[in-house]
């Protein structure tokens, strides 16, 4: 069997322009954020759910600028780590800096706030072009890097919720929300460590199980397991590993406290004011699920209003506040990028809506 770095150094370079092709999406997803507007407005009305929007402009008015300021600069770091750990994932392949893989992250992230999660391929199309290397190379670092973030997010997660104080609201729910969550930690590895091992045979497997009800789905998930194959043989060396799995650690843990100022930030709410780290886990990993399938700009609506949901529901926060909670954490998390992106995107060159393209369409490069 040939190995990663073999197969990568026969593929195709990367050619200068990223695509060739343009399309414009503003008018329909406009519309759809009005008319998703339009509805939440409607659901209220009927709902006679009592809102005050001079209460919600009263909350953002008295947030703690520091501790947003230390938000921001958690999130930037974040994007450092990131750009770190693609340079060691990627070193047994193609060296290259911390440095050259910072400004792919920005615009990758940028792509994602402003086109939806579906751009999030982005980023492996960025490095290529920026590296002049093959992209089924970087779709590998890729995939490798999704499990990293996955298993550290769960492993982080899962432990603190098991280790929640008792006195925390919800307390049994947590511990089984982190009890579960750890046992789905441990399935996924022993699942990884088995496409480690035997990877062509789950991708057979998992065809001949979906080819009877689609034969489109079995096509795409056996190449989507044979991609997260490959990807993990790239960490070929325990200090490869650790190392990965370290920084991965961490920058998770920078996110949490990400979170954490910015929810401290509403210094007069004693609801956020006083939220412990394990009451943040629970709103990060809320945050994560409802951006799963984040699309464009209508995304930014849902989004606040799964974190409004959470930090009404989780922790009786007011709902004026929650929804100012959930803009705040919208911006931080997931906004705070783009100014960034889109001057490094100016920088070199790169149109955003043709990087988006060619993020959705990986056959046409």
């Amino acid at each position: 069997m040939e190995s990663p770095s073999r197969r990568a150094n026969t593929a195709k370079p990367v050619p200068g322009p990223i695509s060739s092709g343009k399309r414009r999406f503003a008018p329909r997803t406009l519309l759809a954020a009005l008319l998703a507007l339009l509805a939440l407005c409607a659901w209220m009305a009927r709902s006679h759910v009592s809102f005050s929007w001079r209460s919600l402009l009263h909350q953002l008015r008295f947030v703690s600028l520091p501790l947003i300021l230390l938000a921001f600069a958690c999130t930037y770091f974040g994007y450092w780590l990131r750009a770190w750990r693609w340079r060691i994932l990627l070193s047994p392949l193609h060296k290259t800096t911390t440095k050259q893989m910072f400004a792919p992250q920005l615009i990758g992230f940028t792509i994602v706030g402003l086109f939806g999660r579906f751009a999030d391929l982005g980023r492996p199309y960025l490095i290529a072009r920026r590296l002049r290397t093959p992209v089924a190379m970087q779709l590998a670092v890729y995939s490798i890097e999704r499990a990293f973030d996955l298993a550290s997010a769960a492993m982080i997660f899962s432990t603190t919720l098991a280790l929640a104080p008792r006195n925390m609201p919800h307390h049994e729910a947590f511990a089984r929300a982190g009890a579960v969550s750890l046992a789905a930690t441990l399935f996924l590895a022993v699942f990884a460590i088995s496409l480690r091992l035997a990877g062509r045979h789950v991708a057979s497997v998992a065809k001949r199980a979906l080819s009877p009800i689609s034969e489109s789905l079995a096509h795409t998930t056996s190449e989507r397991i044979l991609e997260f194959s490959h990807g993990l043989r790239i960490v070929s060396t325990v200090s490869e590993f650790l190392a990965a799995m370290s920084i991965s650690l961490f920058m998770w843990l920078i996110i949490a406290v990400m979170y954490l100022c910015a929810a401290h930030s509403f210094r007069a709410t004693p609801e956020l004011a006083g939220l412990s780290f394990a009451a943040t886990m629970l709103l990060l990993a809320t945050s994560l699920g409802g951006s799963l399938l984040q699309l464009p700009i209508l995304g930014w609506f849902t989004q606040i209003a799964v974190l409004t949901a959470a930090l009404r529901g989780f922790f009786n926060v007011p709902l004026e506040t929650a929804t100012a909670c959930g803009a705040v954490l919208l911006v931080v998390a997931n906004l705070a990028v783009i100014p960034a992106g889109l001057v490094a995107a100016q920088m070199q060159g790169i149109s955003l809506s043709e990087a988006r393209q060619s993020a959705e369409n990986p056959g046409a490069e």
